[in-house]
C-alpha cells in the first residue's frame, strides 16, 4: 500500500481534484466552498481508477469522497447497477442515498436504497425500473442476490463504508459473499474511521494494491472535540449525567449506552419529565427511527439516547454534546461515538464527556492511548459525592450558558 501524504489536501480547491465539469456544478449547487482533508486526498486518487483505503474520522465528509469518484465511472444511458455501497446501517444508507441524489440531480443517476424493515416489494419495484447505485445493509443486499432480483456483473465500484463497524456487528461473511459476486476487474473503496487488523485482513484479500489515504493521526478527534472524563460509582451515574446537563446547556446531546435495555432505562427516566428526548436501538421498528431521527436533525429533540448500532447514522451538524453513560469497551467505539459533535459545519467546538467507574480505569487507558491523549477530569462542583478527588475547572462559565434549551430544573430527580 502507498500513502498519501496530508501535505496533498493543503490550498486545494474543487477544480484540482480531477472531477468532470457536471460533478463541479453539483459541488456548488450544494454550497460546498472547498474541499475537506479527506475528499481532497482521497478523490483525485480515486478518479484515476485505482482501489483507495480512506481512513478519517467520522464527520469529515467521507460520504461525498467516495460518491463523486463513483458519480464519475457511472454510463447514465444503462440503467443497470453500476456501484453498490455497503453500509452497517439503515440510517447510514439513508444518508448516503441523500448525499448521492443531491451531487447527481442533473445528470439523471437512480439509486436505491435497500435496507431491512422496509417494504422488500418498494425496493424490488426500483430494481426493476432500473438503477445505477444501489446503497444497502449486507443481510437485504444478499437476500435479494438470492432472490435471482439483484445481478452485480455490471458493477464497476464496490464502496464498503464504515469498514470496521460493518466487521464488529458480524457482516464479514455477507460482505464476502457480496464482493465474490461483483466482477474481479472493479474499483473498490474502503472508508473507516479505524483500521482494525480484520479490516486490514479484508482490504488484503479483496482489494488491488490500494492507495492509503491515512488522515486519522496526531490523534484523532482531537482538534475539534474538548475530552473530558468523570470518575463516578454505577449507582450514581444518572445523578452525574443530571448534573451535567445542568452545567452544560447543551444545544443537542446524544447520550451513548452500551446496551438497548441501557437504552430503555435511561429513556424511562427522563422520559417522566422531558417531552423533548427520544431513544434509538436496533430493536426500534425503523419508522419509528426514522421519525425520531428526523425529529433530531430538525432539532424538535434535544436529548437522543443511542447504542452504538445507530450511532453511525446520526450525522446532526447542530450535536454540541456528546456523553458516553457507559464507556464503549473498545476504544475504537470511542472515536465514532464522539466523531457525532464537532461537525465540520459547526462554528463551536463539540463536547464529549464520558463516565467512568473506577473497575474501568484500563478501558479509559486504552482510549487516552488510542487518541493519543490524556483526558482531563470534569469538574462536577456541588456534587461531592460523584467526585474521585480534587477536580480541576476545565469548562468556562460563559459557554456553559451559551446555549439555552428548556431542561426543566432536575433537582426533584431521583439522583440514587
Amino acid at each position: 500500500m502507498t500513502t498519501v501524504s496530508e501535505e496533498t489536501r493543503t490550498q486545494v480547491r474543487f477544480e484540482d481534484l480531477g472531477i468532470s465539469q457536471e460533478s463541479l456544478e453539483a459541488v456548488r449547487s450544494v454550497g460546498y466552498e472547498t474541499p475537506s482533508p479527506i475528499q481532497a486526498a482521497f478523490i483525485p486518487v480515486a478518479v484515476k481508477g485505482g482501489d483507495v483505503i480512506g481512513q478519517a474520522r467520522t464527520g469529515t465528509g467521507k460520504t461525498a469522497a467516495f460518491v463523486l469518484p463513483v458519480l464519475e465511472r457511472i454510463d447514465f444511458a444503462s440503467a443497470r447497477p453500476q456501484a453498490i455501497v455497503l453500509v452497517p446501517t439503515r440510517e447510514l444508507c439513508e444518508q448516503v442515498g441523500q448525499e448521492c441524489r443531491r451531487l447527481s440531480t442533473d445528470r439523471g443517476c437512480r439509486t436505491v436504497v435497500i435496507v431491512g424493515g422496509r417494504p422488500m416489494r418498494e425496493q424490488i419495484d426500483a430494481l426493476n425500473r432500473g438503477v445505477h447505485v444501489v446503497i444497502g445493509t449486507p443481510g437485504r443486499v444478499i437476500d435479494l442476490i438470492g432472490r435471482g432480483i439483484l445481478r452485480l456483473d455490471g458493477v464497476k465500484v464496490v464502496v464498503l463504508d464504515e469498514a470496521d463497524r460493518m466487521l464488529d456487528i458480524g457482516f464479514r461473511p455477507d460482505i464476502e459473499k457480496i464482493l465474490r459476486r461483483c466482477p474481479t476487474e472493479r474499483q473498490t473503496f474502503l472508508l473507516s474511521a479505524t483500521v482494525p487488523p480484520p479490516v486490514e485482513r479484508l482490504a488484503q484479500r479483496y482489494m488491488r494494491n490500494p492507495d492509503n489515504i491515512d488522515l486519522s493521526s496526531d490523534g484523532v478527534t482531537v482538534d475539534t472535540i474538548e475530552q473530558y472524563y468523570v470518575t463516578v460509582d454505577e449507582d450514581r451515574k444518572f445523578g452525574a449525567l443530571v448534573r451535567i446537563l445542568e452545567l452544560e446547556r447543551p444545544n443537542q446531546v446524544l447520550v451513548f449506552t452500551r446496551t438497548k435495555r441501557g437504552s430503555d432505562k435511561l429513556y424511562q427516566r427522563f422520559a417522566k419529565r422531558l417531552s423533548n428526548v427520544a431513544m434509538m436501538h436496533g430493536d426500534l421498528q425503523q419508522n419509528v427511527r426514522d421519525r425520531t431521527l428526523q425529529k433530531f436533525r430538525e432539532g424538535k429533540l434535544r436529548m437522543l439516547i443511542a447504542t452504538d448500532v445507530v450511532g453511525r447514522g446520526i450525522d446532526v451538524s447542530t450535536v454540541s454534546h456528546i456523553i458516553n453513560y457507559d464507556i464503549p469497551e473498545y476504544h475504537d467505539d470511542y472515536v465514532h461515538r464522539v466523531g457525532r459533535t464537532g461537525r465540520m459545519s459547526s462554528s463551536e467546538k463539540g463536547v464529549a464527556i464520558t463516565l467512568v467507574t473506577k473497575e474501568q480505569g484500563e478501558l479509559l487507558t486504552a482510549i487516552e492511548m488510542r487518541i493519543n491523549k490524556m483526558l482531563p477530569e470534569y469538574d462536577l462542583s456541588g456534587y461531592e459525592a460523584f467526585r474521585a478527588g480534587p477536580a480541576r475547572k476545565h469548562v468556562e462559565p460563559e459557554r456553559r450558558v451559551t446555549h439555552e434549551i428548556d431542561f426543566p430544573e432536575f433537582s426533584d430527580l431521583s439522583v440514587a
